[in-house]
């Protein structure tokens, strides 16, 4: 695979690359400060039109044009791109979230190595930290838990059977499970077999968003909560005990800020 390269700032430098960038989970704010340059300086925006707001394209210039890949197949997208850089100008990909998290990436880097093509990726904020934050939770508490699985169910796209969500489920560690929604009456039957069906729930919908919904529920009641609330698709789900830990019950607390925990920064406290 070719490598990343830097950003430049020459539009006439041979490697100008192309850039894949994270719009983040939908608020415009929540793009970086390098994705919003990047668009600042694009010509071209080739965007996920179904997924990404167009509200993030207030960051480009009134030149720039803007394209939506929704009804673009793979050929048709990458052609689009190679055609703008050919003729000298700065394309950027704008990817929903963090492109590397479930946006086909690769295969659109394959095909720009095909034609010798420099690429490099801005990562942006994916909706699981974006869902967090609107939920108020850390995901890796002490003692309660220190994993976070990203993960999907098989739909039309399939996943190794390694990774199902009920072999992934069973570890009982925090879980954020994108692209599932549609899923809800399985995604409720093994969620409530690997957490018990009073274990903690939350779905997020549309997180950062204006008509962002939070519905709190338990993994028994999960399916019914998300079709009271009429809710098909841009959801993610969240589950794990974290979500059982309020603030008023918090007991295990991190060794980072402990006043009798040294470490390379901060000298034991004397505790006489």
């Amino acid at each position: 695979m070719t490598q990343a390269l830097p950003i430049t700032d020459s539009e006439t430098d041979p490697l100008r690359p192309i850039i894949f960038c994270g719009a983040g989970p939908g608020d415009p704010d929540l793009i970086t400060v390098k994705g919003q340059q990047a668009l600042a300086a694009a010509d071209l925006v080739v965007y996920a039109g179904s997924l990404v707001p167009e509200a993030l394209l207030k960051w480009t210039r009134p030149t720039c044009r803007h394209q939506s890949s929704a009804g673009l197949h793979l050929d048709e997208m990458v052609s689009a791109m190679a055609d703008a850089w050919q003729a000298g100008k700065n394309v950027v990909r704008l990817h929903t979230g963090d492109p590397s998290l479930y946006g086909a990436i690769f295969e659109q880097m394959a095909k720009l190595h095909q034609r010798n093509i420099p690429y490099t990726v801005i990562p942006g904020v994916t909706a699981a930290f974006s869902a967090a934050a609107a939920l108020g939770i850390e995901y890796t508490l002490p003692e309660v838990s220190q994993t976070l699985i990203l993960t999907r169910m098989a739909g039309r796209t399939p996943v190794p059977e390694t990774e199902s969500l009920a072999s992934l489920a069973a570890h009982q560690a925090t879980m954020a499970i994108y692209l599932s929604i549609s899923m809800v009456d399985e995604m409720t039957r093994i969620l409530s077999k690997a957490y018990g069906s009073e274990g903690a729930c939350a779905v997020v919908y549309r997180a950062s968003q204006p008509d962002q919904k939070i519905l709190w529920t338990t993994t028994g009641e999960l399916a019914e909560t998300v079709r009271q609330a009429n809710i098909t698709r841009t959801a993610l789900v969240v589950v794990g005990r974290v979500l059982d830990v309020s603030l008023e019950a918090l007991v295990n607390r991190s060794k980072l800020y402990d006043r009798h925990f040294a470490h390379g920064f901060r000298d034991v406290e004397d505790p006489r």
